[in-house]
């Protein structure tokens, strides 16, 4: 069953997240992942939630999800993107 990382990003160095926006996706697709969305434009329809930057990325599954995000591969960009950013991220399964 496929499974997504939902990543609401604020980037707060826009010159340090360029390296992880440059190293992320090969990561992402060695653990067969892709991007459905990443940035591109947000317009919020119910509530107070406005964020700046979305990201969504599928995954085979939920436990191929978390092995990226838990991976060494991808530890020293998840660093810089937590020191370049404020966001917050979930793993969620699909149907």
């Amino acid at each position: 069953m496929t499974a997504y990382v939902v990543a609401e990003v604020d980037v707060t160095d826009p010159e340090a997240i360029k390296d992880y926006q440059k190293g992320v996706p090969a990561v992402i697709e060695a653990f067969g992942g892709r991007y459905l969305a990443r940035g591109g434009e947000v317009r919020s329809q119910e509530g107070n939630w406005e964020p700046s930057r979305m990201v969504i990325v599928e995954f085979p599954s939920l436990e191929a999800a978390e092995t990226f995000y838990n991976s060494e591969e991808y530890k020293d960009l998840k660093d810089l993107r937590i020191k370049a950013s404020n966001s917050r991220l979930i793993l969620v399964d699909g149907l």
